[in-house]
């Protein structure tokens, strides 16, 4: 027999307690959402596909890794970022971190300073390099090239020898319309240098040099023209510097400086004619035209060493045979040894139209005198190439030698006085012709008869450039004046 009070209180029981079914939906109802863990999820997204499988796609280069077979690892996530090739560098857990890196600051200092990788950044200095370096285009297609950046910035992606074509036009462009905005304000007058030559393949190229003081007065040099002009002729060279400063934006000329070539002569004519008409010269552009000081050294010391010719010719006979040859080159230097000269000085040839060259030459071509005497003693192949040319140095040419190295000597450090482009020479210029005046005046007296000779016929070819006071640029004088 049953409790009826018993029966009555397991009934109330079983009906006030919820089933277990119904207690797990209430669980899943009230639990609350798990938030991932892994600092990979700042740099993916999870998703579900068509067909139902769940995966992560990366927020930076879009890979897509698979959630299923792994049941929720993030171990390829995390390997994935340490490989990714398009995610910013810092620490995982915080992508905005930047990195810290020495920045040159000049020439001298280093800066320690905040650094995120930046493809446009790197592209950019890529183009630079090839521009300032003068490379060629092709150079990313080399196979070291392409691993030495693979080691140095793996996360660049090298573009095309066609786009690097494309963002140096591009950068040459903006850089241009910097300098016609600059150029276009009121800024100090620009003086330019110009010069013409033909090519091997007989097209006649001009090159138009500007030099100007900035506002920090800092002396600035930029090469705005480079290009082919129909002739030598002066007209022409006048046409194409004229369309050149045009073309920049360039009003305010205050000096031209080019050789002595008469065609130049003519386009300073046709230029003074044209900036008088604008206003565009001092004084009427009387004084404008200014020779090239280092040309006319040239000339001078080209007249004066013409009757050293000959022993000149020799040497350089000389050497041009024992540089021909990488066995003849090692046997003379261990013929040098064996006469135990004291020097290192390497045999270098010269180009006849630069004296400043010869002069090179021959100071270290004298230097191994006696070993050229051996090596004509011992190699009758050398004696009978020589003969067969401008023949055997011999000891008065070697004597003539000297006495042209002596004389050579100070006009090679004049010329590189007066040749610099990065710092202002104009103030040194009445300087070096006054130089140049005492040079001949002290070897007039030498006793040593060649050295006269030559010097004589310095004398006649300075005269008739710098020989009286009017026939020399008034702004020399002016520049004297005026150096702090």
């Amino acid at each position: 027999m049953s409790d009826p009070k018993r029966d009555s209180s397991t009934q109330s029981s079983q009906n006030s307690s919820p089933s277990k079914d119904d207690q797990t939906t209430t669980n899943e109802n009230v639990r609350k959402k798990i938030t991932p863990r892994s600092a990979c999820w700042n740099h993916f997204t999870k998703f579900v596909t068509k067909e139902g499988e769940k995966r992560a796609r990366c927020n930076t280069c879009d890979v897509t890794y698979t959630m299923e077979s792994t049941s929720g690892s993030t171990t390829n996530l995390n390997n994935h970022l340490k490989t990714c090739l398009k995610r910013p560098r810092g620490n995982i857990s915080n992508p905005k971190q930047l990195e810290l890196a020495f920045v040159k600051v000049s020439q001298e200092t280093t800066d320690l300073s905040t650094w995120v990788f930046d493809k446009d950044a790197v592209r950019r200095a890529l183009v630079r390099m090839i521009i300032v370096d003068e490379l060629p285009f092709k150079i990313i297609e080399g196979e070291g090239f392409k691993y030495f950046l693979s080691i140095a910035c793996p996360r660049f992606s090298l573009p095309s020898r066609w786009t690097i074509r494309r963002d140096c036009l591009d950068l040459f462009n903006s850089m241009k319309s910097v300098m016609k905005n600059y150029f276009e304000k009121d800024i100090s007058r620009v003086c330019l240098t110009t010069d013409t030559w033909t090519s091997l393949q007989r097209i006649s190229y001009m090159v138009l040099t500007a030099h100007w003081v900035d506002d920090e007065w800092r002396l600035q040099k930029r090469i705005i023209n480079f290009c082919p002009i129909s002739a030598h002729r002066g007209e022409s060279i006048g046409q194409a510097i004229e369309k050149c400063l045009r073309d920049w934006g360039i009003e305010r000329v205050f000096i031209i400086t080019v050789d002595n070539a008469s065609a130049n002569s003519v386009a300073i004519e046709y230029l003074r004619k044209k900036f008088n008409h604008r206003n565009a010269s001092i004084a009427n552009g009387k004084f404008i035209h200014t020779r090239c000081v280092a040309h006319i050294l040239n000339l001078i010391v080209q007249y004066g060493i013409k009757d050293a010719s000959v022993s000149v010719d020799r040497v350089r006979g000389a050497v041009r045979y024992i540089k021909a040859s990488p066995s003849r080159l090692t046997k003379f230097n261990q013929r040098v040894k064996e006469e135990m000269i004291d020097s290192k000085a390497q045999l270098c040839l010269d180009v006849p139209t630069r004296w400043n060259s010869t002069y090179m030459m021959l100071k270290v071509a004298e230097k191994y005198e006696r070993t050229f005497e051996s090596y004509v003693r011992d190699d009758h192949n050398f004696f009978l190439d020589l003969t067969a040319g401008d023949g055997v140095p011999t000891f008065d040419d070697w004597e003539i030698v000297r006495r042209v190295i002596k004389v050579l000597e100070p006009f090679y450090h004049l010329t590189l006085k007066v040749s610099g482009s990065l710092h202002v020479t104009s103030h040194s210029l009445f300087e070096v012709l006054t130089d140049v005046h005492c040079l001949f005046d002290g070897w007039q007296d030498c006793g040593d008869l060649d050295i006269i000779s030559m010097t004589s016929k310095m004398r006649e070819k300075y005269n008739k450039y710098w020989g009286e006071g009017n026939k020399i640029n008034m702004l020399v004088y002016l520049a004297v004046i005026f150096d702090p």
